[in-house]
């Protein structure tokens, strides 16, 4: 059997070293090829000739799109991504990793460097310019409104060195809050049922109608995979060209949400809001906001008698997902925001003035 197809043996034994990755979309350097098997139980297709044989609505996303995907290697590993605009190239920041430059291949096999002109590890994305592109790999165009649960998306990659291989499945959530390199948590995310493996990091998660719903960042077990907001990303990537960086709202607090044994233990005539459960010395809540203490109610810990987050401007806080999009994507470090709490007993509205998110989420 030649290099460029993979046994199922070794496909497999590189499949389970990969998927030991806690961001299982990254994977290391494979000794394969470009495949060009299909491997139907694994839910990935390797494509050989995207202009052969059908009408699916998933063949013409894929035609549409797979010029403009590509592999980006690194001394770390490899990942995914596509074409932002005429010159970059968006992927995750894991993939790149430290790297001043990577290596770029497309789809037809042109190879070509990149310069990382801008990481942001928070949102976990980055931007490389490339040198040379060729025509065919115009930017893939982004959706405008959130998806909808349920709703079909594709999502073209490189898992295990497979390299342009699609997979399918649906949006299985929306507005959830994952694991960032950093600690924190990056929000807006979008969780799919569509096979993400070591490999698919960096690439995009697509609809039907051939716009990017999130670039894909996590995944490769029990049909959960993750990728980074298409509205978070429009927000990030254009920064990150221009400057290199991305600053993220800070507001400086710890919170959970209000359960009904919290809000019992508060005297809360409903469970509802978030309550401040720390602030943080010389952040941007200090003398704004107030955490409370933790006691002991009927054997359980619970926080009593701080501050409890009502809503964020004109937006309701329910959970604490709530407070993470409306700061990554209506706000700005600097910028002053008016808080409705609720404190001993009675609502009232605060304004506080953002910070810039620091390095350690202990911070």
């Amino acid at each position: 059997m030649s290099d460029s197809t993979p046994s199922r043996r070794r496909f497999l034994e590189l499949g389970g070293a990969a998927l030991a990755a806690s961001l299982a979309g990254c994977s290391a350097s494979a000794p394969g090829q470009d495949a060009t098997t299909t491997e139907s139980d694994t839910g990935t297709t390797t494509a050989t000739d995207p202009e052969s044989g059908s009408d699916s609505v998933y063949t013409e996303v894929y035609r549409n799109a797979v010029d403009s995907v590509v592999m980006v290697r690194a001394d770390q590993g490899q990942g995914t991504g596509f074409a932002f605009d005429d010159s970059h190239v968006v992927t995750n920041a894991h993939v790149v990793g430290d790297a001043e430059s990577v290596n770029v291949r497309f789809a037809q096999g042109e190879w070509s460097e990149g310069e990382v002109v801008g990481t942001d590890a928070h949102s976990d994305l980055a931007a490389v310019e490339v040198g040379t592109t060729p025509s065919s790999a115009s930017a893939l165009p982004f959706a405008e409104a959130d998806p909808a649960i349920g709703q079909e998306v594709v999502a073209i990659g490189n898992p295990y060195d497979l390299n342009g291989s699609l997979t399918t499945g649906v949006v299985s959530g929306t507005d959830r809050s994952i694991p960032a390199p950093t600690g924190y948590r990056i929000p807006d995310a979008v969780q799919t049922d569509a096979a993400v493996n070591p490999g698919n990091s960096g690439g995009p998660l697509m609809s039907v109608d051939g716009r990017v719903v999130a670039v894909i960042n996590s995944g490769g077990g029990d049909n959960i995979g993750f990728g980074i907001s298409s509205a978070l990303t429009r927000r990030v990537v254009p920064r990150l060209i221009e400057t290199g960086e991305y600053e993220h709202s800070f507001v400086g607090v710890s919170f959970t949400n209000v359960t009904p044994t919290i809000a019992e233990a508060n005297d809360l005539d409903e469970p509802r809001g978030l309550i401040v459960t720390r602030v943080v010395e010389g952040g941007p809540s200090e003398g704004v906001l107030r955490a409370g203490e933790t006691e002991t109610v009927d054997g359980r810990r619970v926080p009593v008698g701080g501050d409890v987050l009502l809503a964020i401007g004109d937006a309701e806080l329910e959970t604490s997902e709530d407070l993470g999009s409306y700061l990554a994507l209506r706000t700005r470090p600097g910028e002053t925001v008016e808080l409705t709490v609720l404190r001993d007993a009675s609502e009232r509205t605060v304004e506080l003035e953002l910070g810039s998110r620091p390095e350690n989420p202990g911070a």
